[in-house]
């Protein structure tokens, strides 16, 4: 069992995807139907948690941002937003020139599964409907997030950054150690019902296209800095692989942090600019975590006949790469901060917010590889804007926090 602990989530997602599939062929109905009660049960959970999880996470988040050092700071933060949003629309737009094809007949198989279960139903269920609706929690939280910059008291801004703590350990003790049971009910319903035979066939599809899209936008990044920075982008991001191959078995930024460092100095980035670059872009530079939340999305919302507008995935993307920046430094957290816009935008049930979790947990190393492996490009251009502002003796802000 103390070793059964210590595995990764993603071990224990794709164990759970196998169990689930080959416990539908002999659970009588009544097993399986408790395993579907207690679906319904967590996704309640969820549903009562995602307004508390965004506002005890994005509040503070504005709040470390604001108090930060200088102009410095705020190039960079916009950079990193940038970056993430653009890859945003990059998923979407080649989502929508190429799943349509690729998820042909799938679509069509999946657009009849029901997802909330007609087939099985739960024995019971426990309301818990949530405190506020997800808009009103991204707007307390920005408002919240505001006033803890301007604010001169510290009994504030502690209850905000204990309610973070809080958040936290509910995400790590609660949610994660749950996910694996909860994704075992998803496939196991599915596959009492008949419908897991076209979900494996769109995930493997969905995976290639993602992993394609991934090293492009790498590509992208490091000519765009490159270019900035006056480097050969391929030799940079060559410097970075022990980054990227770090990132794929930590599946953590923040554990990550001293290897990208290391790198981004073997780069030339000056290692002032590399202590403070590296360690805020593992918070607030997303851009291959949003490329496979929008990527799954588009699959599913595509795959069960949700007709959803250019509009709302734009504004659904905008607000994602705000939200990202919540996202702990956790396994899954990424997808765990993103399903209140899911729910509330893009019209996921709970049942298409399992799909989500399972199939971007399965790519989860990859989106944290290619995060960290992007933060050294940033730290390259960052560099040479620091060299420029040096070189033409103009102010600068205060010493850089290491």
């Amino acid at each position: 069992m103390k070793r059964l602990k210590d595995w990764g989530l993603l071990p224990k997602v794709l164990i759970a995807i196998v169990l689930g599939i080959l416990c539908s062929f002999f659970f009588p109905s009544g097993l399986a139907r408790c395993f579907i009660t207690f679906n319904s049960i967590f996704s309640n959970f969820l549903g009562l948690f995602i307004p508390i999880l965004i506002i005890g996470l994005i509040a503070p988040g504005i709040f470390e941002l604001g108090k930060g050092a200088g102009k410095l700071l705020l190039i960079t933060a916009l950079i990193a937003y940038l970056s993430t949003v653009l890859a945003g629309f990059f998923s979407y737009f080649t989502c929508r020139a190429t799943y349509p094809a690729l998820l042909g007949k799938a679509a069509v198989s999946l657009g009849n599964i029901d997802m909330t279960g007609n087939m099985l139903k739960p024995f019971f269920t426990i309301e818990m409907p949530p405190l506020m609706n997800v808009t009103t929690a991204l707007v307390l939280a920005f408002v919240l997030g505001l006033a803890l910059v301007g604010s001169k008291g510290d009994t504030f801004k502690h209850v905000m950054l204990e309610l973070r703590e809080v958040v936290f350990l509910v995400i790590q003790n609660v949610i994660i150690p749950l996910l694996p049971l909860f994704i075992f009910g998803i496939f196991l319903e599915m596959g009492v019902e008949g419908n897991v035979t076209p979900v494996l066939g769109m995930f493997v599809k969905i995976i290639v296209i993602i992993f394609a899209m991934h090293i492009t936008v790498l590509v992208l990044q490091f000519c765009i800095a490159g270019a900035i920075a006056h480097k050969n982008p391929f030799k940079a991001l060559w410097t970075m692989l022990p980054a990227y191959v770090t990132a794929l078995g930590t599946q953590s930024s923040a554990a990550t942090i001293p290897v990208t460092r290391a790198q981004s100095i073997k780069n030339g980035v000056n290692p002032d600019v590399a202590d403070f670059v590296v360690p805020l872009c593992a918070t607030i530079h997303m851009s291959c975590s949003i490329l496979k939340i929008v990527a799954c999305a588009y699959a599913i919302s595509l795959s069960m006949g949700l007709n959803v507008s250019f509009s709302t995935y734009a504004v659904f993307i905008l607000m994602l790469g705000i939200t990202m920046i919540a996202a702990p430094g956790v396994p899954g957290g990424a997808i765990m901060a993103a399903l209140g816009l899911l729910s509330s935008m893009l019209g996921f049930d709970a049942g298409m917010q399992g799909l989500m979790i399972a199939l971007y947990i399965a790519m989860d190393s990859f989106g944290t590889a290619g995060n960290v492996t992007g933060d050294g490009a940033i730290a390259l251009i960052i560099n040479k804007i620091k060299n420029k502002n040096t070189n033409s003796g103009e102010p600068q802000d205060r010493p850089l926090p290491a």
